[in-house]
């Protein structure tokens, strides 16, 4: 077989699998958004003790944990998947991301949960510690999901990429 042969780059190409540190970075990120729950998040003025991110409100913890589920079922796909990813998977971790780097942005800007009571918040480091890890999270799924690996259909010689390329 030569590499002009297409049953040898379909073996060839049947090996290879989505790169790693795509999903790496989004782990780092999710774990670092973990950790921001136990962070001081706001300052209620006039209160002597600040308020934590799991004190504040309760989709911190929600998006904390739906990360730690998607890292666990994006790392059981790096194993089990064809080519080291499921490509839904990945954009849906990518979405969740963004999302939760915009939730903590918009926090950032204007604490939600005072407004109710009155309180005058001013926005502590458990906030900004959770725009880092989600920024982070989203940008990682992103670099796994940009991976060509991932798509059934780079590889040409199937009936899946083959008729879009004549």
């Amino acid at each position: 077989m030569t590499m002009s042969d297409p049953a040898a780059t379909t073996h060839r190409d049947s090996h290879r699998r989505a790169a790693t540190t795509g999903l790496a970075v989004a782990g780092a990120g999710i774990v670092v958004f973990n950790i921001a729950p136990f962070l001081n998040w706001v300052d209620p003025s006039g209160d002597a003790s600040t308020r934590t991110g799991y004190e504040t409100d309760s989709l911190v913890p929600f998006i904390a944990y739906l990360g730690l589920g998607l890292l666990a079922a994006m790392a059981y796909a790096n194993k089990r998947a064809h080519r080291g990813q499921h490509r839904g998977l990945t954009l849906v971790s990518m979405a969740v991301g963004i999302a939760a780097t915009i939730q903590c942005l918009a926090f950032a800007l204007n604490p939600m949960g005072g407004l109710e009571r009155g309180d005058d918040l001013q926005t502590q480091i458990g906030v900004y510690v959770a725009v880092l890890g989600a920024a982070v999270w989203a940008i990682g799924s992103f670099l796994l999901a940009k991976d060509i690996e991932g798509d059934d259909d780079h590889d040409h010689t199937t009936g899946y990429g083959a008729q879009a390329t004549r």
